[in-house]
Order: C-alpha cells, then structure tokens, then sequence
C-alpha cells in the first residue's frame, strides 16, 4: 500500500517545515515584541507606527506576502538576505514574509496580556524612579507572558500550519511535496492522510505541551 513512498523524502520535507516554524517563531516573538512596545510607548510616532503595521499586516493575506518576499525583494529589488542559491534564498525570504506576517499576532497577543498587568504596579515603578523601558522590562513584560502563553500557543500552531503558504515560492517544505505527489500518484486520500498525520504530529504535542506551561506559570491575582 505504501511502496509509492519510495524516493518522496517526506520525513525531510516535515525538517524543513519544522526549520521554518522555529526561525520564524523566534524572529515573530522577537519583532512582535517590540511592536508590542511601540503600541503601549508614550511616544506617538512609535505608538503610531505600531498600531499602522499591525492593523494592515494582519489584514493582507499571508501568501500576498510571502510572494512579495520573492517577486518584490528578491527578483525586484535583488534583496537575497546573504544567500547565494535559490534554495537558501527562497528560504530565508519565506522566513522573513512568515515573521513580518505573524509578528502582528504576537503583538495582540502580548499587547493584551500587557492590559492585564495592575496599574499600580505601574505608578509604583514609576514612583521609584523607573523609566519607561525599564518599567516594561523589569515589571509589565514579565507578567505579561506569563499571562499569554496560551494565546500565544494559538499563533505559534497556527504558524506551523501557515507555513505550508512556503510552497507559493518554491520552499521544499511539507505542502511542496504534497502537491507533487498529488500529481504524480494517484493516492490522493493516502497522501492526503498521510501529511495531515504529520501536521498533527507537529502542533498537537505542542499545544498539549504549552497549556501545561500556561497553567504552571500562570499570575494568580
């Protein structure tokens, strides 16, 4: 039943989806926060800033993006990222369109655990002689992810499936070989069985891993 598997790397193309989602979840939780900052900052062009970027990146469609990364970057602009094949660069331009694109989820995400932090807490650092910054890195932030991993288990799940959008620009990841199998095999039920395993095998342990997380270092107020 299953011989048609022989010479598709299905187990390689998983690697690569897992190396998308791990890059862009680092560079989205990285950028997110800042455009967190920006959206809760005293200053009015980074508060201005922030609010524009999040409201019209998470209204463009995903693949939208991810095709302007390699049409509009790469082949327009000549914007390779460092990397000199087409495998690499398409890549990292996949990497960058999924962190630009997710990095508004994870500013939501954290902007409202931001809200849940006391006020007092607040004017109490202020009150010592903190500033701004220090107050969000030394007071708010703290609380604030310990109060949103369960949100922010919800992106990071959702990147893993959004990564399949990759394919648009010729990234070997999981959808890839999907399709192409689809083409060449006439087991579209199988195959279609087999890489929707492989998606749960990825994001149900994950989301079962990270709930656990969010109640043990949840703020209890």
């Amino acid at each position: 039943m299953f011989d048609f598997l022989e010479g598709y790397d299905i187990l390689g193309a998983f690697w690569t989806t897992i190396q998308l989602t791990f890059y862009s979840a680092i560079g989205s939780l990285i950028w997110g926060t800042l455009l967190a900052a920006m959206r809760v900052s005293p200053v009015p062009l980074m508060r201005g800033f922030g609010t524009v970027y999040v409201n019209i990146v998470r209204n463009i469609p995903l693949t939208v993006i991810i095709v302007f990364t390699s049409l509009g970057l790469f082949q327009t602009l000549g914007v390779s990222l460092g990397a000199k094949d087409f495998t690499a660069i398409n890549f990292r331009l996949a990497v960058l369109g999924l962190t630009a694109y997710t990095s508004a989820f994870v500013c939501e995400a954290l902007r409202s655990g931001i809200n849940t932090v006391p006020l007092g807490q607040v004017e109490a650092a202020r009150a010592i002689g903190l500033n701004f910054t220090q107050t969000l890195r030394l007071i708010v932030l703290p609380q604030a992810f310990r109060s949103v991993v369960g949100p922010l288990t919800n992106v990071l799940i959702a990147l893993t499936k959004n990564t399949t959008v990759a394919a648009a620009i010729g990234v070997a990841e999981a959808a890839l070989l999907m399709r192409e199998m689809i083409e060449n095999e006439a087991q579209l039920l199988l195959i279609s069985a087999i890489f929707a395993f492989g998606f749960i095998c990825l994001t149900l342990p994950t989301g079962l891993f990270l709930g656990w997380v969010a109640k043990k270092v949840a703020v209890k107020r």
